[in-house]
């Protein structure tokens, strides 16, 4: 017998909207409310309004809480200052990505990591056994908060219309608290689109009424409703990893391109963190021999490439990579996927590459990722 999917407070709401519902990581979440086409592009280009309840968040607080994350996670935490983000992972012993994260430093003594639904348990594990000798705290704070995320170009002028705080003057990865249509808020201007906008983090009690303040304040700037279909393909477009595709325990983050989040120069712990010894040999390899690359690829025909198909050199049949996320792209209007293949076809341009779809090579065209970068 399954446990029933966990609900979040805008659960009715969803399903009053007519929402096509959905089982995500345990949790019954809205996948559609219409058409996801359509809600993709209003996020492109007026705005979206999503429910991201599902994320987890741990809270730690204390002296040392900085040095704790510094030895738990690849980051440099400790240098953070407050009311900044930051985007990092945590690895286990062997190097092995467990889950990627973005940590807000809510003050000198305390830091909100978030977690992806699917590993919110694993790291909440992770760092209560990691904290051993450290003077912090570590909370399970998921059932503390419900996140709403406006995201789009109009999104800053749907949330000034609604809140005491300076939407405008917010960095990129930064967070502050505020009030949004009365309700005490944690403003951050994070993203998972490649669009400019805020989540917003709230007790679950207020979140409907927020809901539908910033439903009726984004009513006259084109802001729907929008699910985690449109959401999967925003993030594809701009390039943006998923745990489980992108991203596994398989996978170091020098195999998967993103090296640059694990800061070997700290100065806390002695300079030690979990798994530091397997990165630093990850981090030889990848300059010794470049691993298989991320990618992006650009159908020619109509056929959609998923998860899992080969890439293959199109004269010889060769399996030279894999597809790890794939999906029509509204904003450019064909196909296109995510993929590691070998370096010798990771080159922008390069010829003769194909997806194995069901049997038949679709060509398509290597790219540098992102496919989609907005305007600033």
């Amino acid at each position: 017998m399954t446990d029933a999917p966990r609900r979040t407070a805008l659960d009715a709401l969803h399903r009053a909207l007519g929402a096509n519902m959905t089982d995500f990581a345990g949790w019954d979440m809205p996948l559609r409310y219409g058409s996801e086409r359509d809600e993709h592009i209003a996020v492109r280009t007026r705005a979206g309004l999503f429910d991201l309840s599902h994320m987890g968040e741990i809270t730690l607080t204390g002296p040392q809480a900085g040095e704790l994350l510094d030895y738990a996670l690849v980051g440099n935490l400790s240098a953070l200052a407050p009311g900044r983000a930051r985007y990092t992972m945590i690895c286990n012993a062997e190097g092995g990505i467990l889950d990627d994260l973005i940590v807000y430093r809510l003050g000198e003594l305390e830091f909100m990591v978030v977690a992806n639904a699917s590993n919110a348990q694993v790291v909440l594990d992770a760092l209560t056994e990691r904290a051993a000798g450290f003077d912090a705290a570590v909370r399970d704070d998921r059932d503390a908060y419900a996140l709403l995320a406006v995201q789009g170009p109009e999104s800053a002028a749907i949330l000034k219309s609604l809140t005491d705080a300076d939407p405008d003057g917010l960095k990129y990865y930064a967070g502050l608290p505020g009030t949004v249509a009365g309700v005490p808020a944690l403003i951050a201007r994070t993203g998972y689109t490649g669009e400019d906008g805020f989540e917003l983090f709230v007790s679950p009690g207020d979140a409907e009424a927020l809901w539908q303040a910033l439903t009726e304040a984004g009513a006259d700037r084109g802001l729907v409703p929008c699910g985690l279909s449109c959401r999967d393909t925003l993030r594809l477009e701009a390039g943006m990893p998923l745990y489980g595709h992108e991203l596994t325990t398989s996978l170091t983050p020098f195999d998967a391109g993103l090296g640059r989040v694990v800061k070997f120069e700290k100065t806390t712990n002695g300079g030690d963190f979990v798994g530091r010894q397997a990165l630093e040999a990850a981090a030889k390899r990848a300059e010794e021999a470049p691993p298989r690359k991320l990618v992006g690829l650009i159908a020619s025909g109509r056929r959609v490439p998923r998860a899992g198909y080969g890439v293959v050199d199109a004269a010889s049949g060769t399996v030279i990579g894999e597809v790890t996320s794939g999906a029509p792209s509204p904003t450019l209007g064909k196909p296109v996927a995510i993929a590691y293949v070998d370096a010798a076809h990771a080159e922008p341009g390069t010829a003769g590459v194909a997806v194995d779809i069901r049997g038949s090579n679709e060509p398509y065209e290597v790219v540098a990722l992102p496919f989609y970068k907005r305007q600033r």
